[in-house]
């Protein structure tokens, strides 16, 4: 029994570092570029 509330500790250790590793250093937001595109307005 004790081996099993080990082995969920360490899981837990392991799950908790895995998601403090991807909250830092997974926020690979792309570059800002500006976008233009033509827009033909049809006025009456």
């Amino acid at each position: 029994m004790g081996r099993l509330f080990k082995a969920l500790f360490m899981l837990a250790v392991i799950g908790i570092a895995g998601l403090s590793g991807y909250a830092y250093l997974g926020d690979y937001a792309p570059a800002p570029r500006e976008i233009s595109q033509p827009v033909v307005l049809d006025v009456d």
